[in-house]
Parts: C-alpha cells; structure tokens; sequence
C-alpha cells in the first residue's frame, strides 16, 4: 500500500480549517514552521512519523484519517448507534447513506 502524499496533505489542511486552525496555529503549537505545515498541506514535503503524530494530537484526529482517509472518533457510542441504524438499510439505501455522509464531509460550510 502506497501513501498518497497529495491527499495527506489535503486532508491535514481539511481538519485544520474543520477546527478554524489557521497554519500559525498549527505550526505554534506542534513546534514546527509555518513553512514546513505548508509545504506538507502542499504535497512539497513528506512529514516524519513524529511530525505526523504531533499533527494528529493538536489536530485531534488519528493517524487512519490523514494516512488513510478513514476517520474514527472516540464517541464509539454514537458511532455504534449509526451502525445499527445502517445495518438495518437495505443495500441501496446504505450506498444513500454513504453518499450522504461524503456530501456533508466535503461540504464547504
């Protein structure tokens, strides 16, 4: 499995704004560059694991959702409730409720 840089990246710079972080922020308080933040939401540099992780704690997300695009959230009994309701749907409406759920994600609000 191949790390796609490019959506790392974009994904970073997502979550930041997600959070109304601006580069500054992020950068004051992961102990790294302006620059450097930047050049990692810009696909110009690949960030260390430790980098990676400082990301992640001040970000508050886990590492499956910049690596991997999967998102987990520590409010598992919320998540397990929508699982449930998803498990009762048919498969046309759990693609639905997959499209949906991409929608509001990507949702410039």
């Amino acid at each position: 499995m191949e790390i796609d840089y490019k959506e790392l990246g974009e994904r970073i710079a997502k979550r930041r704004k997600v959070l109304n972080l601006t580069q500054d922020n992020v950068a004051e308080a992961t102990g790294l560059s302006n620059n450097h933040i930047s050049n990692i939401e810009n696909n110009h540099s690949i960030p260390s694991i430790e980098t990676l992780l400082k990301l992640c704690e001040v970000l508050d997300i886990t590492p499956d959702y910049f690596l991997l695009g999967i998102f987990r959230h520590t409010n598992d009994s919320l998540l397990s409730q929508i699982n449930q309701k998803i498990k009762l749907c048919d498969e046309k409406k759990q693609e639905l409720v997959d499209h949906f759920i991409t929608w509001i994600v990507d949702e410039k609000l």
